[in-house]
């Protein structure tokens, strides 16, 4: 019969165990319920503004150039400009760096088919004499593919010199052709980057159980700053103690070691 109770004790204390461990976990959800959520790591959206935009901006720079004279080297519009120092200046001012030589605009960028020309990239001529065959003139392409090429350039022709508009088709311009250049990058749209790119995170919200601990932190605080304060106000000294009971026992014992020698001293004279 012992057995069986002990056995039976047993188990109700198992059962009991059981149910606080239950309860236990019961009470702990809530807390991990009321904890601030991770925070999501969100891809941004980087926006690249596409060539497209940057050519038509290009394109309308270069037209305000309309009617500046032809200088031989020259680089600005109060100067004037050559065909090479024409392309320099409009490309250098969206910090796109372009040799000043015609005879090195030809390597520039990328060739792409003459019908493929578009606006914002560079056409290249030979020199006026029938028989060159080397880069002499260049301007920037207007037109969208598809359509005649037409382009703005600084022109050094005696009718009609200094910046201006111009067309290959039907022109003497069609025997001098030699190529165009892109370079401008094709076309990108804007893609999300990885998560180490993210510009702004937001912030963290506070935890509920953490806030309303907040009130007992703050006294916990106050009270250990009092502890502290009365600690140093105790050690600091009184101006209104007595001192001269220390002093009345410092003379006592001066006193007592002066007749001490007086004593020995005597006692060695006799």
């Amino acid at each position: 019969m012992r057995y069986v109770w002990i056995s039976f004790i047993g188990l109700a204390l198992l059962l009991l165990g059981l149910i606080g461990w239950q309860h236990r976990q019961a009470a702990r959800a809530p807390l991990a319920a009321q904890s601030a959520p991770p925070l999501p790591v969100q891809a941004t959206a980087f926006v690249v503004p596409r060539p497209t935009q940057q050519a038509d901006s290009i394109v309308a720079f270069a037209l305000k150039q309309l009617g500046s004279p032809y200088t031989y080297a020259g680089v600005s519009p109060r100067s004037g400009f050559d065909c090479s120092g024409f392309v320099m200046y409009v490309y250098g001012h969206f910090a796109i760096d372009m040799p000043h030589s015609t005879a090195q605009l030809i390597d520039v960028g990328r060739e792409v088919p003459r019908l493929q020309a578009r606006k914002g990239d560079i056409v290249v001529f030979t020199g006026t004499a029938a028989t060159s065959t080397t880069p002499g003139h260049a301007g920037i392409v207007i037109s969208d593919p598809g359509e005649p090429i037409r382009f703005v350039h600084a022109s050094s022709a005696r009718r009609e010199s200094g910046v201006k508009i111009s067309e290959v088709a039907g022109t003497d311009y069609e025997r001098r052709f030699m190529s165009v250049r892109r370079v401008l990058a094709g076309e990108r749209t804007a893609t999300p980057k990885p998560s180490y790119f993210v510009k702004e995170l937001e912030p963290v919200a506070v935890a509920p159980a953490t806030a309303a601990l907040a009130p007992a932190l703050a006294t916990v605080k106050k009270v250990s700053v009092r502890s502290t304060t009365r600690k140093r106000v105790y050690k600091k000294a009184d101006p209104k103690k007595p001192v001269t009971k220390r002093t009345t026992v410092s003379s006592r014992r001066r006193t007592s070691s002066a007749k001490s020698v007086h004593h020995k001293a005597s006692s060695a004279k006799k």
